[in-house]
């Protein structure tokens, strides 16, 4: 039988019977958009990641989008983010009319390398071009970036600093979460995420009531908030008095509910995940070069992701023993024809090109039982001439 690359199913039958409950709930009460799971989740996901507000949003994207749009972010600014991620991370810039700016990777975790990041910030400014607006770091492969280090950049540039957890909600760094250190915090909850709905959603966690009170407005089309308001009695519905320009990204209400029900074992899917990245370190370390965790991080393992000098062999080996695998990234967003036209770091991305010709990513889920993950190692290691 084939091995899952992940098993969404094996957490389903963990979650039982109140996951079903909690989405009939849903479908009988007839408050499919906006329903009251969606307050209760938002109230969960602030608590879970340490945050004082969370919103949530229709997908990862539109958070990333809600960020730059609630720090007024447009034309002629800069948005520093790496190219070794997935388009979405570049793609929120040219959707509010900002320009991303590339920056290259650590050679070991993958994340935003603060000196590119510094030496992209200066060549900004001395262009002349662009102004200089954001950073978005990314929790890439789930593990928090250098947010000590990227902050301090972006407090000497007087940058916002966005952390785009999508792929690493929940993940933390010396014992605290990327919003610690970062002015919003974004993520998805795509289903095959450490965190997923059983749809689109996504969320924007932030420390400030009136940024939080304007993500609130841009979420449905601009409308008027308390805040706006300052307790002024309008005489009608605030959603209809638009104040600002917005969008419509609301979340299913199905969703919300179904969250709620995977945050009651979120916690334990994350350790869960570390033992079973773990098994992983142990049995390929010596053959392959395994993922390096940040010294005092904490990740959540939504890939693991191993380098090999002949990715393509490795895969049609564990191909044809039934053992699935996927390639993140194989193209930099900045080898892509359509952002090829955007600004890099000086130097170029040597590293976020080299690692998209090595890069692997092997089955990993908290459900990956020991007797299962040593036939991929087996797999991995007899590839390598290192069989047991």
């Amino acid at each position: 039988m084939a091995i899952p690359f992940i098993d969404l199913q094996a957490q389903r039958r963990r979650l039982g019977e109140p996951l079903e409950a909690a989405i009939l709930k849903v479908v009988r009460s007839g408050a499919y958009i906006m329903g009251p799971e969606i307050g209760e989740l938002e109230r969960q996901l602030a608590e879970f990641g340490e945050a004082p507000f969370a919103l949530s949003c229709a997908n990862g994207t539109d958070a990333l989008v809600l960020a730059l749009m609630a720090f007024g972010i447009g034309r002629g600014d800069a948005v520093f983010c790496p190219s070794f991620t997935f388009a979405a991370t570049a793609e929120c810039a040219p959707l509010v009319g900002a320009e991303p700016v590339f920056v290259d990777i650590d050679t070991d975790t993958y994340n935003l390398d603060p000196a590119s990041l510094e030496a992209a910030i200066e060549a900004v400014k001395r262009e002349g071009r662009l102004a200089p607006k954001a950073i978005i770091a990314v929790d890439l492969f789930g593990q928090p970036a250098d947010y000590p280090a990227i902050a301090a950049v972006a407090a000497r540039h007087g940058l916002k600093l966005i952390a785009d957890s999508a792929q690493g909600y929940g993940c933390t760094l010396n014992g605290r979460h990327p919003i610690h250190w970062a002015d919003m915090a974004t993520t998805s909850f795509f289903p095959a995420k450490p965190l997923g709905c059983y749809g689109d959603g996504g969320a924007v966690l932030c420390k400030d009531e009136r940024l939080h009170d304007i993500l609130v407005s841009l979420r449905v089309h601009g409308q008027a908030v308390k805040s706006d308001l300052g307790g002024r009695d309008i005489g009608h519905d605030p959603r209809y008095l638009n104040l600002r320009i917005g969008t419509n990204s609301r979340m299913d209400t199905l969703q919300a509910a179904v969250l709620i029900e995977k945050l009651k074992i979120f916690a334990d899917e994350i350790r869960l995940r570390n033992e079973v990245a773990d098994r992983y370190a142990q049995g390929l370390s010596d053959v392959v070069k395994t993922p390096k965790v940040i010294a005092g991080g904490r990740s959540v393992w939504a890939q693991y992701t191993i380098e090999t000098p002949d990715r393509d062999g490795l895969a049609a080996h564990l191909k044809a023993q039934e053992i699935p695998t996927a390639v993140y990234y194989p193209i930099p967003i900045h080898k892509q024809a359509v952002y090829a036209g955007f600004a890099k770091a000086p130097g170029g991305l040597p590293v976020s090109e080299a690692k998209s010709g090595a890069v692997i990513s092997l089955p990993m889920h908290p459900y990956l039982e020991p007797q299962v993950q040593s036939q991929v190692i087996e797999a991995v290691r007899s590839f390598h001439g290192k069989g047991a």
